[in-house]
């Protein structure tokens, strides 16, 4: 496990300056204030990135990005091996908040709001990208927390959230829940449920159980209800969402449920 964080630290900071320069594109950045662990650097990777959220690396070491506002998926190349992306090359415009990336077997995968795209053999097109194969096209088309992210399991399946499409309500799946399907868009089926809107999630390498997050609803102060980490034992779960927050906190405006019904989390975050 620490030598896989090792891994992901640099890509994480990666996203962490792109994010601030989009933010303010114009604002100098001084690295120096960010503090880190002894033994790790940062530096800028890409000042020409607006509005990243999502990442994911090619075989040859493309970092692709997506992006929701901006509706564009980024690919950055570093030719010379210094660790700055000295080109960028554009894959898509104008889609629906594309969000989610994933790359497997030379194939890029964006997810949109209701659908998932596939850019075949894309690292060696990057300057003349392919017209997308539409993968799967029956998501809801809601945008309240319908942007997707993306991830390809260790089963080799694409996992993708349908977030619930307000701040609380109670709505039947497919809203509030993950789902997975075969790369080429059959196949697709629930994996948990009770979710209101998950930001992200993995796999443990050695037991393969899905873990992932889940973002409280809104407007009930700065405390109450916690964020939540979630580990899935079993295919189909329920974790709470509306009825149950936080593992502990009955919403009773959706009838009284008990949460001891539901799956409590596998540990509580800060609201």
């Amino acid at each position: 496990m620490y030598n896989r964080l090792k891994l992901l630290f640099p890509l994480m900071l990666i996203f962490l300056v792109t994010a601030i320069v989009q933010a303010e594109p114009t604002a100098q950045i001084d690295l120096k204030q960010i503090r880190l662990p002894e033994n790790f650097t940062i530096a800028l990777y890409n000042a020409d990135v607006r509005g990243a959220r999502s990442m994911t690396i090619g075989d040859n070491g493309t970092v692709f990005v997506g992006t929701r506002g901006a509706g564009v998926v980024y690919a950055l190349v570093d030719a010379d091996g210094d660790h700055i992306a000295e080109t960028r090359y554009i894959i898509a415009r104008d889609l629906n908040s594309p969000n989610g990336v994933a790359f497997h077997d030379g194939s890029l995968y964006v997810a949109e709001i209701s659908r998932i795209l596939r850019y075949d053999d894309i690292e060696s097109r990057l300057n003349n990208p392919p017209r997308p194969v539409v993968v799967y096209d029956d998501f809801p088309r809601d945008a309240h927390h319908g942007w997707k992210y993306l991830r390809i399991g260790p089963d080799g399946m694409l996992y993708a959230p349908i977030g619930m499409p307000c701040d609380i309500c109670n709505m039947r799946p497919p809203y509030g829940t993950i789902y997975r399907m075969n790369l080429d868009g059959t196949g697709a089926e629930m994996v948990a449920q009770g979710i209101r809107n998950t930001v992200g999630f993995d796999w443990h390498p050695e037991t393969g159980e899905l873990w992932f997050t889940d973002n409280g609803n809104d407007a009930m102060g700065d405390d109450l209800p916690p964020d939540e980490l979630n580990r899935v034992s079993t295919i189909g779960e329920h974790f709470g969402f509306p009825f149950c927050l936080g593992g502990f906190y009955n919403e009773r405006r959706f009838g009284q449920r008990d949460c001891s019904e539901f799956t409590a989390p596998a540990q509580l975050l800060q609201a």
